[in-house]
């Protein structure tokens, strides 16, 4: 209802009442709990009549605040966002300092030295290996064409998988960039067996690799011939398997590779960026790992793992399954279990770089999961004997 201009000077106003709305009524066209010429919300009006029976008079601004409480609910903040990502940095960067006399106390036991010590060894030592093989890795795979390796290959699969295993030596790199390129060498018409020999034997052979060997196990060349060895045995027996027992519907078509249709200079940098930031993130878990392993495991538990020489190989084995440790690094992780044989070592070092938990998604999301299913079981048990026949040989 609207005030009449003939009110007493002092009469107290009394609070506006809505008006129930007639039957062919109009609306009243100003309020006083609003501002003049504000249209009233339609929400509000519509329903009126309940509001002035259950709560009375309400005002702009508590009218308003309903409408929002009703359709957002509570908030955070005064902006309606919730936590964020730097926020939660701060605070856990301020709890840190907050709590830094205790950091540096349990940094300062005799465990946690030991802890850091082989940490940061296993790291420095292999990082400029993963670098230099990102590197190298990414401007292969971009700059020289995949029918470059089509070309070089025999026609007769029998001949093409044992070349396919040798030409791997030619891709420094870690097994993330091999399968991409034994996806791109089917796309373009190079035969399945062939593909897989160089998937399995790229990342285990190539000249990053047995140098990271070499200066892992120092005086020890027998250990490089021998990964060089089995590596290249195990990838040839599962090319020369699939191509006598393979079938085409276990292999799915693979799509066409992420940096087609770039530029090659957009196309190098973004591998390098993708595998330096999975291949360094896989190699920090390992060396935690490693570390873990090496400064909390009691020594006991260890001396009597390492004495079962079959225990000693399936437990390797399995490790670097879990591990997921890129090739360019997984010898000084090898190396620094000393506790186990130089067998037991080889064994981890020739599963790792062929069937490991990222290499399982990568095979299946390339290939199919179908064919990662098959694939993978075999060739761990082949990777096992492989590593462990070549063992028994040459150290």
């Amino acid at each position: 209802m609207a005030i009449t201009e003939d009110a007493p000077p002092g009469a107290e106003r009394a609070p506006a009442r809505p008006s129930v709305q007639q039957a062919g009524g109009e609306r009243p066209e100003k309020h006083l709990d609003r501002p003049d010429g504000e249209q009233p919300h339609p929400h509000h009006d519509r329903h009126s009549g309940t509001q002035d029976g259950h709560s009375g008079t309400h005002d702009s601004r508590s009218g308003s605040q309903d409408s929002r409480s009703g359709s957002q609910g509570q908030q955070f903040g005064p902006d309606g966002k919730r936590l964020s990502s730097p926020l939660v940095l701060t605070l856990v960067l301020l709890l840190a300092v907050l709590a830094q006399s205790r950091i540096r106390g349990a940094l300062g036991t005799p465990l946690m030295q030991s802890w850091m010590t082989v940490f940061v060894a296993v790291t420095v030592q292999a990082l400029p290996f993963l670098v230099l093989g990102v590197l190298l890795s990414a401007a292969i795979a971009v700059f020289v064409p995949a029918s470059f390796f089509a070309r070089a290959l025999p026609r007769h699969p029998a001949l093409a998988v044992p070349v396919a295993g040798v030409a791997g030596a030619v891709l420094p790199g870690c097994e993330c960039a091999s399968v991409p390129v034994a996806g791109a060498l089917v796309r373009r018409g190079v035969t399945p067996a062939a593909a897989l020999a160089f998937l399995l034997s790229a990342p285990a052979i190539n000249p990053i690799v047995l140098t990271a060997t070499a200066v892992a196990f120092p005086g020890r060349p027998e250990m490089v011939l021998a990964r060089f060895l089995a590596s290249l045995l195990v990838a040839c027996t599962m090319g020369w398997l699939w191509q006598r027992v393979g079938r085409t519907d276990w292999l799915r078509p693979p799509a066409h590779g992420a940096h087609e249709g770039a530029t090659k200079g957009e196309a190098f940098w973004s591998s390098v960026r993708h595998d330096i930031m999975h291949a360094g993130g896989f190699l920090v878990l390992g060396a935690m790992a490693a570390a873990t392993l090496k400064a909390a495991t009691p020594a006991a538990w260890l001396r009597t793992a390492a004495d079962n020489p079959l225990f000693s190989i399936l437990a390797l084995a399995v490790l670097a399954v879990l591990l997921s440790i890129c090739s360019e690094a997984d010898a000084f992780v090898a190396a620094s279990l000393t506790q186990f044989s130089l067998t037991a070592k080889l064994v981890f070092l020739v599963v790792g770089p062929m069937i490991d938990l990222k290499l399982f998604a990568m095979q299946a999301g390339t290939f199919g999961r179908g064919f990662a299913l098959r694939f993978a079981p075999a060739t761990f048990v082949l990777a096992v004997a492989g590593g462990v026949l070549t063992g028994a040989v040459l150290l």
